[in-house]
């Protein structure tokens, strides 16, 4: 990786947003930008079997990831795996289910369960995740940043407790009120098994580390404060001691959280992700420019027609005020049903209107 590590990049402004320094424009990428709403992302799925073949093969995760570069002038690549490879290297078997979203064979059911869990090991289950990064890193040579990822402790302990997806995960919730003491033992281990498996990602070269958090939103803010938000400031914690993974940027998105932005900055993290619920002006004003902030398009507005997105683009970049700091992105994933001519039609909107903020 020296060669490829060592090659200067060729479009840092995603970088340098999250850094809150000056940008020629405002750097946009979009959640799930390797996703169904692409045909050559269909094409490759149905070559590979099923999802996690696709996920664990490097070569296959590789071309996922590069091809919405191919389509759009994006500004950064995303790792294409997903949020819940850390408990299937826990042993859980993670699987997905035609239309049913990820199923676990063996979910956290008794307390001798979570007790048996250990931080994986990089190198042995999870190694196909590092051959991915290395590979899309050499394969993106320099021509924009690539941003590892994890799901977030509480996030992954939701589904390792009810086995699969919810509409309130009430088995993990209440875990929490039952047994508040295993509760904390099980996202402890996350917790550090989230820093190692980002630690790892950075080591193989990702360039922007980030902590999906997509069922914070379902704790009541008490409830946030100690089984979420703590959880998470001890994954930036962790990663702040790592050699490789210390001068990475680190991004906290918590779907739902929007008024716990201010504790969230106060991790040490270097963005927040901000789902559409919330103005970009109040989220700013309420983290007070202390760190970078990403969003927030309301997803559906992308089925819209292209001179409503446009106006929509302008909104939510007017709303976040002086363009310092912000990359533009969706409040949540993209949508399968999206067309993808709409998502060329942002991303032009979002860096033809950010010149047009900077000229003054």
């Amino acid at each position: 990786m020296a060669a490829e590590t060592d090659r200067p990049l060729l479009n840092d402004r995603f970088l340098r947003a999250l850094r809150r320094e000056p940008t020629d424009t405002t750097p946009v990428w979009v959640m799930r930008q390797a996703g169904r709403y692409l045909p050559e992302y269909r094409a490759v799925r149905a070559r590979a079997g099923s999802f996690m073949a696709l996920a664990k093969t490097p070569e296959l995760a590789c071309e996922v990831t590069l091809q919405p570069l191919r389509r759009f002038p994006l500004d950064a690549a995303i790792l294409f795996s997903d949020i819940l490879t850390v408990p299937d290297a826990m042993g859980l078997g993670l699987s997905f289910a035609q239309g049913e979203g990820p199923r676990f064979a063996h979910p956290l059911r008794r307390r001798e369960d979570i007790l048996r869990l250990a931080v994986p090991d990089m190198d042995g289950e999870l190694r196909y995740v590092m051959d991915a990064v290395r590979l899309i890193r050499r394969e993106l040579a320099g021509r924009v940043p690539l941003i590892g990822f994890s799901g977030s402790p509480w996030t992954l302990a939701c589904y390792m407790v009810e086995g699969a997806g919810s509409r309130d995960f009430a088995a993990a919730k209440a875990l929490c009120w039952n047994d508040p003491a295993l509760a904390h033992r099980l996202l402890d281990v996350l917790a550090r098994s989230v820093a190692a498996y980002l630690a790892a990602q950075a080591a193989a070269g990702a360039q922007a580390l980030m902590v999906f958090d997509t069922w914070g939103g379902l704790l009541a803010p008490a409830a946030f404060r100690e089984f979420s938000l703590r959880a998470m400031a001890q994954v930036v914690a962790l990663l702040a001691d790592d050699a490789q993974a210390r001068s990475l940027p680190v991004i906290l998105f918590s779907k739902g959280a929007g008024q716990h932005l201010a504790a969230l900055a106060d991790t040490g993290c270097a963005a927040l992700g901000v789902d559409w619920t919330l103005d970009l002006a109040d989220a700013r004003r309420a983290v007070a420019d202390r760190v970078a902030l990403q969003g927030n398009l309301d997803p559906t507005v992308l089925k819209a027609a292209p001179a409503v997105i446009r106006e929509q683009v302008r909104t939510v970049m007017d709303s976040y005020g002086p363009p310092i700091g912000h990359v533009f992105n969706l409040g949540h994933g993209i949508t399968p049903d999206v067309d993808p001519e709409h998502v060329a039609v942002l991303v032009d909107e979002v860096h033809a209107y950010g010149r047009v903020l900077r000229a003054g």
